[in-house]
């Protein structure tokens, strides 16, 4: 039986982007519930939107049709994805929904978030961009300082112009999930969405 898993993400740009970097899961039996629930007027997810969002999901289906898992996506930037997670799940908001749900409740942060992945992808960015990457080294793609100024600069020289969330969508519909593997918290995210227990 295929199980059924909502995202919680920050923005409109995770929004469109997610479910491509996530659509081979559904050959293993997940399903990611779409559209992926973000917060509205794209703030950043605290505690208390995503208790919201979270309950939302859960109380608008009828029991047999709920979510088998929830994961939410949060952005680390320069911090460390751990130290990022660890204060997230100390919100009491949190534990509350946790009493309320009878289904696990995983929380994972990306460094740099989705435009380090996309720079794990080097060959298939290039195809996108119709140009190299200049001097980075893409060989750990969570290393990358503010990948997202790099993306942004890499457009404005080239033909695609400014970086949207349609931008990122068309991105992500390019990449190679074994590539994209190749950023560590990208397959942390991978294996909570896929997996029960929570990755290390």
């Amino acid at each position: 039986m295929a199980k059924r898993v909502v995202v919680i993400a920050s923005g409109e740009t995770e929004r469109l982007a997610l479910p491509h970097l996530l659509r081979h899961l559904g050959e293993e039996g997940v399903l990611v519930d779409e559209p992926i629930r973000t917060p509205s007027r794209n703030r950043a997810i605290t505690g208390e939107n995503a208790c919201r969002l979270l309950l939302s999901a859960w109380y608008e289906k009828p029991p047999a049709d709920r979510p088998d898992k929830f994961v939410i996506l949060l952005d680390a930037d320069a911090k460390d994805p751990q130290d990022v997670v660890a204060r997230f799940e100390e919100d009491l908001e949190l534990t509350a929904v946790r009493h309320r749900v009878s289904v696990p409740v995983l929380a994972v942060a990306a460094k740099w978030h989705l435009e380090a992945w996309f720079f794990a992808c080097a060959a298939s960015l290039r195809d996108y961009l119709g140009r190299d990457l200049g001097k980075l080294d893409t060989s750990q793609p969570d290393e990358i300082v503010n990948p997202k100024r790099h993306l942004i600069h890499l457009l404005k020289e080239g033909p695609g112009g400014i970086y949207t969330a349609r931008v990122s969508e068309e991105i992500a519909q390019r990449l190679s999930v074994q590539e994209l593997r190749r950023s560590p918290s990208f397959a942390r995210f991978e294996s909570a969405v896929r997996n029960g227990p929570k990755p290390a």
